[in-house]
C-alpha cells in the first residue's frame, strides 16, 4: 500500500470536515449546508463508510479527503497530503530526486530564518541598532510588542557580520549564502547585501521565511529607500506579500484581503486591529498574487497610496482581478497619503473607510465627477473626457448585469442617452485593440505558458519522466497543439533520450538539448514545485494541467478552423475535412 492510500485509510473523512463544518446525523450519513456555495436546505451529504463527501445542490463537487481540503483551503494535492499525513501520523518518505531537489530550497529557508534572527537579535539587543531601535519607537510609533511580532531587524552598517555569523558560527557555505540573496562577493570575499536598513521579513503564507526588505532610515543615507532580496530559487518579489503569512487566518474569515503598499501600512493596521491587511510588494497586483489570494478570499480590498501612481495601481490591479473573477473595493483613505499616517492622524477615520469600502467602479465615478471641472458635466468636451476615463474600466466589466448597471448610471451622470453610451462602448472595443484585444490575447498566451511550463516541470522533475509522459497520455495533447512550443520540443527530446535506452540525468539530458532550448529546460529542471512525495501526486497534477492545456489548444485550433471555412465559404468551396475536423473539436469540448 503506497503512502497516500495508507494515509487515506487512516483519515476519518466524518471528524475532519466536522473540523471546518457542522455535520448533522442523518440516517447512515451525515448531512450540512455546502460550504462551496449558497444554499438554505443541506444537500451537503458525507458518507463514513465510504469515505467521501458529495454536493447534490448547486455546485455538484464531491470527493474524498484529500479533495475536501484542496478545495476548502484552496491548497494543491501536495498541501494537503502533507496536512493529512501529520493528522493520520504517516511520515513521508520523500522520493530519493525529491530529496536532491529540495534539499538547497530547505537550506534556503534555513538561512533566511537565521538572518531574521540574527537581524531581530541586533535591532532589540545589540549596540549598533540602538539608533534604528530608537526610529521605529520614537518616530514611527512602534511598541516592542509589534517589532517582535514581526520580527523587524536592523543591518549593520559596517563590515560582513551576517556573512561572518553564517559562514564562522554555523558552518554554511558562500555559495549557498549568495544563492539566498544574502550576500554578494567582491573579490572571492562574501559581502553582505544589506547593510545600515531597518530589515522587515518577507514571510510565506507556510510561514517560510523566503526574504527581505531593507528600509534606509536615517537623513543623508543613499540608494533607494527600500531594497528587496534578489529573485532567488525560493523569492519571487511579484509572488508574495508582506503580512500573508500572519494575516491568512484573518482573510479567511472575512473573505476579504486589504491590500495596502508598504510594510508599514500593514504594521499600522495590524496595530489598529485590521489584521487582514497585506502589502504588494511593488506598484500594483500581479497575476501570482491574485492567484494565491483567491486561495484565501473572494474579495480585495485596494487601499494605495492617493498619488498618481496608487491610483494607476488601483486600474490595473482591477483589471487584473476582474480576470480572476474577485469582486474589488477601494478603501477611500480619508486623511494622508497613505493607510500608516491615515491611521496616525485619525484611526477611527480609517476604520470606518475600511469598514465602508466602495466598489472601484463606483470610486472611478465618484472621483471624477466630483473632481472634474465644475461645468465639465454641463460641456460637450467635459461629457468627452469624462467618459472616455470610463468607458475602457467599464468595457472591462464581465458580467453583463454590473456592465449595464454602470452604462446606464454613466447614461444618467452625463444627462446622455444610454444608446449614445453604447456605441461609444461598441466603438471603443472594436477601435482599442491596441489596448484592450492584446492584453486579453497576452492573458491568455500566458495561461497557455504558464500550463505547458507547469507540465513539463513536472515531467522534468518527477522520478520516471516517460511513465508520467504515458500516464498522462502526452502524444495526444501535443496532437492538438497548434504549433511546436519551447516546452514541447523539450519533452520531445526527453521522450526519444529515454526510449533509446539512456539514464535519465538532467545535465546529462541538457548536453544534447539545442541551446536554444537550455533556458526553458532551467526554468522547468528548477521550477519550484511542491515536494512531491509519490508517484501518484505527479500524476494528479499531470492529469489535470494535461487536460487543462488540451481544452487550450483544441479553442485555439477551432479558432484556426472557424476562420478557414469562413474564407473558403466565401470561394463556394468548404474542404469536407475541415468541417471533420470542427465536428471532432467541438465535440471534445462537449464531453
Amino acid at each position: 500500500m503506497d503512502q497516500v492510500a495508507q494515509i487515506r485509510d487512516k483519515i476519518d473523512i466524518v471528524a475532519l470536515i466536522t473540523e471546518y463544518i457542522p455535520l448533522k446525523k442523518t440516517g447512515r450519513n451525515f448531512t450540512a449546508c455546502c460550504p462551496f456555495h449558497t444554499e438554505k436546505t443541506p444537500s451537503f451529504v458525507v458518507s463514513p463508510e465510504r469515505q467521501i463527501w458529495h454536493c447534490f445542490g448547486g455546485c455538484n463537487k464531491g470527493g474524498d479527503a484529500f479533495s475536501f481540503l484542496m478545495e476548502f483551503e484552496k491548497m494543491d494535492f501536495p498541501e494537503a497530503l502533507s496536512i493529512l499525513a501529520k493528522k493520520a501520523g504517516v511520515e513521508l518518505v520523500r522520493s530519493q530526486f525529491a530529496q536532491g531537489a529540495s534539499a538547497h530550497k530547505e537550506k534556503l529557508y534555513e538561512l533566511n530564518h537565521l538572518s531574521c534572527e540574527f537581524y531581530h537579535y541586533v535591532l532589540t539587543n545589540h549596540a549598533v541598532g540602538k539608533k534604528a531601535l530608537g526610529y521605529l519607537l520614537k518616530e514611527r510609533r512602534l511598541t516592542p510588542s509589534l517589532i517582535k511580532t514581526f520580527m523587524i531587524g536592523f543591518s549593520p552598517r559596517l563590515g560582513n557580520p551576517l556573512s561572518e555569523y553564517l559562514v564562522k558560527k554555523k558552518s554554511y557555505q558562500r555559495q549557498d549564502i549568495f544563492d539566498a540573496g544574502l550576500a554578494t562577493i567582491k573579490g572571492g570575499t562574501l559581502v553582505d547585501f544589506f547593510k545600515g536598513r531597518v530589515m522587515f521579513p518577507l514571510i510565506d503564507h507556510r510561514g517560510n521565511v523566503v526574504g527581505f526588505s531593507g528600509r534606509v532610515f536615517e537623513d543623508g543615507d543613499r540608494g533607494p529607500k527600500y531594497i528587496n532580496t534578489k529573485d532567488t530559487l525560493i523569492y519571487h518579489k511579484g509572488s508574495h506579500f508582506f503580512g500573508i503569512h500572519g494575516a491568512k487566518e484573518a482573510i479567511k474569515k472575512e473573505n476579504r484581503a486589504i491590500i495596502v503598499e508598504g510594510e508599514f501600512d500593514v504594521i499600522s493596521c495590524f496595530k489598529e486591529g485590521v489584521g487582514n491587511a497585506i502589502a504588494v510588494k511593488g506598484t500594483a497586483l500581479t497575476v501570482e498574487q491574485i492567484a494565491l489570494l483567491c486561495r484565501f478570499a473572494q474579495k480585495v480590498s485596494l487601499c494605495f497610496d492617493t498619488d498618481a501612481a496608487g491610483q494607476e495601481a488601483i486600474k490595473r490591479s482591477l483589471l487584473a482581478c476582474e480576470e480572476k473573477g474577485m469582486s474589488v473595493s477601494v478603501v477611500a483613505i480619508p486623511i494622508g497619503k497613505d493607510a500608516d499616517e491615515a491611521i496616525k492622524k485619525d484611526p477611527a477615520g480609517f476604520k470606518k473607510a475600511v469598514k465602508h469600502d466602495i466598489p472601484v467602479y463606483d470610486f472611478f465615478f465618484e472621483k471624477l465627477l466630483t473632481h472634474s471641472d465644475t461645468d465639465s458635466v454641463d460641456s460637450a468636451e467635459g461629457k468627452k473626457k469624462i467618459a472616455s476615463e470610463l468607458i475602457p474600466l467599464i468595457a472591462h466589466i464581465s458580467n453583463a448585469i454590473v456592465k449595464e448597471h454602470y452604462v446606464r448610471k454613466l447614461s444618467k451622470e452625463l444627462a446622455t442617452s444610454y444608446e449614445s453610451i453604447m456605441q461609444e462602448l461598441d466603438r471603443m472595443t472594436k477601435k482599442d485593440t491596441s489596448s484592450l484585444a492584446p492584453s486579453l490575447s497576452k492573458t491568455k498566451r500566458a495561461r497557455e505558458e504558464v500550463l505547458e511550463e507547469y507540465l513539463t516541470a513536472l515531467i522534468l522533475q518527477c522520478p520516471h519522466p516517460l511513465e508520467l509522459m504515458e500516464f498522462v497520455e502526452w502524444e495526444d495533447l501535443v496532437r492538438h497543439a497548434t504549433q511546436e512550443s519551447a516546452y514541447q520540443k523539450i519533452t520531445r527530446f526527453l521522450k526519444d533520450f529515454l526510449s533509446s535506452g539512456h539514464a535519465y540525468q538532467g545535465a546529462l539530458f541538457a548536453r544534447i538539448l539545442p541551446k536554444e532550448l537550455h533556458s526553458a529546460f532551467d526554468t522547468c529542471f528548477l521550477f519550484p514545485l511542491p515536494s512531491f512525495v509519490s508517484e501518484e501526486a505527479y500524476r494528479f497534477e499531470g492529469k489535470r494541467t494535461k487536460e487543462d492545456l488540451k481544452t487550450l489548444y483544441v479553442k485555439e485550433a477551432i479558432a484556426l478552423i472557424s476562420a478557414r471555412i469562413k474564407k473558403e465559404e466565401k470561394t463556394g468551396a468548404v474542404d469536407e475535412g475541415l468541417q471533420k475536423q470542427m465536428r471532432e473539436l467541438t465535440s471534445f469540448l462537449k464531453k
